[in-house]
């Protein structure tokens, strides 16, 4: 690394990059919130707010647990997005950088803290805290603390060699390199490419499985080397996360990872795709440079826990250690599913049921549900409430309590749980009755694909939830 701009070029593309990714977060925001978790969502954030002390999980929705003050942030946290993503963060001095960023991550975070099972997703945590890291890379007319660099790449670290580590000691398939033999078809939400991976040469899940051990044992001790090794060891983490994008819809995460192997880059390597002039620096900024220092020693007495976490043989996945979701623990897919379940939610405007009663059956945006539909690209957006029915598949109805709110919900018509919906089969009038059934799912091979056009085929494997309306409801 030579010279104090070195990474003036690895900043700006990841100043870009991280306001993109909140901008997507804000966007979610915006679409699901308040449906699932406002005055009147599933899980009311405000129901939160009242049980949970304000220092467990601080948040300015404790001033304000209103539909209002929620659709204000998600918008103000959408404009600045894009205030920060066109470089005007950047362009007024430090003041106006640091204001920007930090009113983005107080902003995230108050959705994060009062969020629930809705925003229990590790990617939540690893946006939040390179958001933090990014308040202290300075604007564009000051010198990067390089520090702040090595602390990103420090945090991409645990994200990829925690993963690595828990897939190790975890399910014995990343041991035996059959876990892409599954993967693929019971991942959360697959993709429009997912069925033609999963029909991909038995070789290539093999050599899957093996690349994956490459890019989250090996690469990663290739970012704290300086020169190519940092980069070759970057690319090797850009490519393997570009792969897990072509193969399945897995929200930002991967999206926000790929952004996080900027830092792995220095100038001399993005100037010759970003062909670009160094700005005009004024002298490196004292308040910044102490700033950097503190929050450096800061991550190094929070990352005891993780570090802890990472050698024991009881590791575990996506932990926070702190309500401020700095210097996290993470991981993903220690364990492969083998058999894929979906929740079908169906109602009927039948009075009366009977052997005979015609159900129709609710799509969802994201999720497999109708055999003949192609899997949609969703990712890098994040559909909540369909990954939480995959999860909600694994187990009974009782251990989600957001599951009969969504049931009472489709039962009066609720126009805000609908508009999480592909389409309303009950456009006119709410159904009398709903329920929801449980299917195997598999991938149609490709001769049944060819007969019937299908993309899935499903098999009754019994019932989730009772039949019930608003008349028999306890």
């Amino acid at each position: 690394m030579n010279g104090a701009a070195s990474f003036w070029l690895t900043r700006m593309i990841f100043q870009r990059g991280m306001a993109l990714v909140y901008l997507i977060a804000f966007l979610t925001a915006l679409n699901q919130f308040r449906p699932l978790l406002g005055e009147h969502g599933l899980l009311p954030a405000a129901a939160f707010i009242k049980e949970v002390p304000f220092f467990e999980s601080p948040s300015i929705f404790y001033a304000f647990p209103q539909d209002t003050a929620f659709s204000v942030a998600a918008w103000m946290g959408v404009l600045l997005s894009c205030f920060a993503m066109a470089g005007f963060s950047e362009r007024y001095g430090l003041w106006g950088s640091v204001s920007v960023w930090t009113v983005l991550w107080v902003l995230y975070l108050s959705f994060v803290n009062v969020g629930q099972v809705f925003y229990g997703f590790g990617w939540e945590s690893i946006l939040l805290e390179a958001g933090f890291y990014t308040i202290f890379l300075g604007p564009a007319n000051v010198p990067p603390p390089k520090i702040m660099i090595w602390i990103l790449r420090w945090l991409l670290f645990r994200i990829m060699f925690g993963a690595g580590l828990i897939k190790l000691r975890g399910d014995p398939c990343w041991r035996d390199f059959t876990c892409l033999d599954y993967h693929y078809e019971t991942q959360p939400m697959p993709n429009p490419l997912s069925w033609y991976f999963h029909w991909g040469p038995a070789w290539t899940h093999h050599a899957g499985v093996a690349f994956n051990h490459l890019a989250e044992l090996i690469a990663p001790f290739g970012y704290f080397v300086t020169g190519i090794m940092a980069t070759v060891a970057g690319f090797v983490t850009l490519l393997f996360q570009g792969l897990i994008m072509a193969s399945g819809n897995l929200s930002w995460l991967n999206f926000l990872t790929i952004i996080l192997t900027i830092p792995t880059f220095e100038d001399k390597w993005l100037a010759a795709v970003l062909p670009l002039h160094p700005p005009a620096f004024i002298s490196p900024s004292a308040s910044l440079q102490m700033a950097s220092y503190g929050i450096a020693i800061l991550v190094g007495l929070l990352s005891i826990r993780p570090i802890g976490n990472m050698l024991s043989p009881d590791q575990v996945m996506n932990t926070n250690y702190n309500p401020l979701h700095l210097v996290g623990t993470y991981g993903a897919f220690g364990s492969i599913t083998r058999t894929r379940y979906e929740i079908v939610v169906e109602g009927t405007e039948e009075s009366t049921l009977t052997s005979s009663t015609v159900w129709r059956e609710y799509e969802f945006k994201g999720k497999p549900g109708d055999p003949s539909r192609h899997p949609p690209q969703i990712a890098p957006y994040h559909l909540r409430l369909d990954w939480l029915l995959w999860f909600a598949a694994m187990s009974g109805y009782q251990q989600h309590p957001w599951f009969v709110p969504f049931m009472i919900k489709l039962l009066q018509g609720d126009p805000d749980i609908l508009s999480l919906l592909k389409a309303n089969p009950f456009p006119e009038k709410p159904p009398h009755f709903i329920r929801a059934e449980l299917y195997e799912y598999h991938f149609t091979t490709p001769d049944e694909r060819k007969k019937t056009g299908r993309w899935w085929k499903r098999q009754w494997a019994g019932d989730y939830f009772p039949a019930v309306s608003l008349e028999n409801r306890n």
